[in-house]
């Protein structure tokens, strides 16, 4: 089934792109969120008059993505103390859901989603550098700083 993208979406296309879609995912999902419509004549259409609306609104979300991109990497290093053991061993582990709520206390609101633990989550003491993709193309690291509790 083919779509009309009305946003930019991660692993799919851009706005205004025309896409192959599973049928359930494209009627489940994207026509009911207001991401995609039928591809057809009318929509097509219909799609063409709005294009201008759509892009100003596109770029005015990407703004103020790159906008809070600068605002993370300002915050420079993050730190979140954990119980630990001898030798910096955690009792558990840090996971993005932790390294959220830790960039949140810091004044940057992020959902845990953004976070990119490529290596897993975090079960010793010291500094790591964290990945925060914001958007597919918009990308920005962070230091965070694992400290035992006192």
């Amino acid at each position: 089934m083919e779509v009309i993208l009305l946003e930019k979406l991660r692993n799919l296309g851009v706005l205004g792109e025309k896409v192959k879609v599973k049928p359930g995912y494209a009627r489940n999902y994207l026509i009911p969120q207001g991401k995609a419509v039928y591809a057809n004549s009318v929509n097509i259409e219909k799609f063409e008059k709005r294009r201008a609306e759509l892009e100003k609104r596109e770029a005015e979300k990407h703004q103020l993505t790159v906008a809070r991109k600068d605002a993370i990497a300002a915050l420079g290093t993050v730190t979140l103390t954990a119980k630990s053991g001898d030798e910096g061993k955690l009792f558990g582990s840090i996971g993005t859901r932790d390294i959220a709520l830790a960039i949140e206390a810091a004044g940057q609101p992020i959902e845990k989603r953004e976070v990119i633990l490529p290596e897993g989550a975090i079960r010793k003491t010291g500094e790591y550098v964290i990945t925060i993709e914001l958007e597919s193309d918009i990308i920005t690291t962070l230091k965070l700083n694992v400290i035992p509790e006192a």
